[in-house]
């Protein structure tokens, strides 16, 4: 899959000695794309594509997967300049691909339909429910289409992508205490489900 880039931006000029950063390896590569040069903005979609790729598909299934990855970049590229230095690129990623995934489901909900969702697990997982010990993945798969899109977006960034409660309050836009909460709520919602299923954790 391949981004269609304009062979040119609009310059932007930051004043960089009177904005706290953040120590992001992104940011040369935002410079690049900012000063004119598409080839930063590639790098940067190959960089990511992968792990946006992986969230949209846990929260909105393989139907529409290739377009919502598009969205997220092409957003991505129109909004670059609004991006502060105080920020981190892929916590604005994940956002963009956070209200993506949300633009989609109200979609599907005005139009009525219905599209079976496909849901995996990596195998890199953080601790917490450890859903590497279990062997049931169209189980586990079932379990996490059970959750409400609230809960199981916390998990699923967490539990399966990784990212510390903090960065996920910042992609979502809540509290880290609303954060600690779902994602207690989402785990003990799927041992009911393990549960019932006659799946012991």
């Amino acid at each position: 899959m391949s981004v269609s880039l304009p062979l040119s931006a609009a310059t932007a000029s930051t004043d960089i000695g009177t904005r706290p950063q953040v120590n992001d390896p992104d940011r040369p590569l935002i410079e690049q794309c900012l000063a004119g040069h598409p080839n930063g903005f590639r790098e940067l979609y190959q960089r990511h594509q992968q792990r946006v790729r992986s969230l949209l598909f846990q929260l909105c299934g393989a139907v529409a997967l290739d377009d919502l990855v598009q969205e997220v970049f092409l957003r991505a590229w129109k909004g670059l300049k609004g991006l502060k230095h105080e920020a981190k690129f892929s916590t604005w990623l994940y956002r963009i691909a956070w209200n993506v995934a949300c633009d989609y489901r109200r979609q599907l909900a005005m139009r009525k339909s219905r599209h079976q969702q496909y849901l995996y697990h990596r195998e890199s997982l953080t601790p917490g429910l450890d859903l590497r010990q279990l062997h049931y993945e169209d189980l586990v798969q079932r379990g996490l289409a059970t959750l409400p899109l609230e809960y199981r977006s916390v998990l699923v960034m967490h539990d399966l992508q990784g990212l510390p409660q903090k960065e996920i309050a910042e992609i979502l836009g809540i509290p880290v205490g609303t954060v600690k909460s779902r994602l207690f709520r989402a785990r003990g919602t799927l041992r009911t489900y393990f549960t019932e299923a006659g799946v012991s954790l």
